[in-house]
């Protein structure tokens, strides 16, 4: 697979995966948390809007890599 290939695949791996994690915290905040403190509120978006990053990392190193000679 080239890197442009890799690249173009895995722009689309990010903002599906992306899209995927705003429904399922969209999905724990309406299910779970819609009357919860202001406090808990913040830490809840925090943590879910920085762990969607760790997993992005891992498929922006696989588009990274070079092509095989």
């Amino acid at each position: 697979m080239t890197q442009s290939t890799r690249k173009l695949l895995g722009t689309v791996l990010i903002l599906a995966s992306l899209l995927v994690w705003s429904v399922l915290g969209m999905w724990i905040y309406m299910s779970f948390l819609g009357a919860a403190v202001w406090w808990l509120l913040i830490g809840f978006f925090a943590v879910m809007g920085m762990s969607w990053f760790y997993p992005a990392t891992w498929i922006i190193r696989w588009m990274a890599k070079p092509d095989a000679e």
